[in-house]
């Protein structure tokens, strides 16, 4: 695996990124009347990497738009800085380097030209580009790539260099939409080490993402929107203390069994295809085990595990529905 270090940020670079993303109050009603975003409130600090959550249609969209200049809010502010991003848009997309959740379109383009391309664009010198294109290729272990046509890369090396495109001239923000889609396990270990160096070298980076396994692991910060609002905001530690002194029960029924009804003590219980996943207090753990012993001996269930409780059943704790626990589970363990 290499070795290669990221160079340090000039003085230059530290004043100029010495500045904090602050969206206060922000909404977004439209003629319609509907409300995409109701009353956001979020700090990204430089240095942080901040994550954003939520299922489909809860308002992340929208927000980044607003953040990028490229939807006005109907009301509140965003500062990044001293400068007004509502009100100087272009500065908005001038400080912020932007990986998409969509595709980008790099099909004629080498990928090395396409790193190298964005970095000029976004005013770094040729050298400077061309040294951290360098350093990126090796730090992804994506060298066998660099002179492939866009159009002849798979989805997760696509990714990948959209990454690189957004990494490879420092900038004081950086918002990720989804930055692991497609993504190999090896290079998304690799990706999550980039991600921490982006904020490390001074940037505040924002990561909009449905992955929570790796968010919890990987975020300083996060918010979990739903509904267009701000529903819980912290660390991750402290978004999961209301769960503490509970634990998680996930069981795989048999591809023939009919999943079967759940002891009381056993809250909630939601079903994703042929896995469920509950929760109980930590006093239950010894009768749960008795239950799902007995249930896994007679061929019901196929496997069980009883842990510690994560991040995801504070998620959906908070957004419910078995759609988004669908959307959130399915993703997290690739299903």
């Amino acid at each position: 695996m290499s070795t290669a270090t990221t160079p340090a940020p000039t003085a230059i670079q530290r004043r100029r990124w010495d500045a904090a993303l602050r969206i206060e109050h922000v909404e977004k009603v439209y003629a319609s009347g509907i409300r995409a975003n109701d009353d956001i409130s979020i700090t990204v600090e430089p240095g942080e990497v901040f994550g954003l959550l939520g299922p489909n249609g809860a308002g992340k969209t929208t927000l980044v738009s607003q953040v990028m200049g490229l939807l006005r809010p109907t009301g509140g502010s965003i500062h990044l800085g001293d400068i007004d991003l509502i009100e100087e848009p272009e500065a908005a997309r001038q400080l912020t380097a932007y990986l998409p959740q969509g595709e980008l379109p790099i099909e004629s383009l080498r990928a090395r030209e396409a790193v190298e391309l964005i970095g000029r664009i976004h005013g770094g010198d040729a050298d400077a580009v061309r040294a951290r294109a360098d350093q990126l290729f090796e730090l992804l272990e994506l060298g066998q790539w660099e002179r492939q046509m866009g159009a002849e890369l798979s989805g997760g090396v696509k990714r990948l260099v959209g990454f690189m495109m957004a990494a490879v001239t420092p900038r004081p923000l950086v918002i990720l939409d989804e930055p692991t889609n497609d993504v190999d396990p090896l290079r998304r270990r690799l990706l999550w080490q980039e991600i921490r160096s982006l904020a490390d070298r001074g940037s505040a980076v924002l990561l909009v993402t449905h992955n929570v396994l790796e968010a919890e692991r990987a975020v300083d910060r996060l918010a979990i929107v739903n509904d267009g609002r701000v529903v819980a905001q912290g660390t991750p530690g402290a978004l999961k203390a209301e769960d503490r002194g509970r634990l998680r029960l996930e069981v795989t029924v048999e591809p023939r069994a009919e999943l079967p009804a759940f002891p009381p003590y056993l809250a909630d219980p939601i079903r994703v295809g042929r896995r469920a996943f509950s929760t109980l207090l930590e006093e239950d753990a010894a009768r749960a085990l008795d239950w799902v012993r007995d249930l896994t001996a007679d061929g019901t269930f196929e496997e069980f595990e009883l842990g510690a409780t994560s991040l995801e059943d504070t998620y959906v704790r908070l957004v419910g529905g078995e759609a988004d626990a669908e959307a959130l589970f399915g993703e997290a363990t690739g299903g």
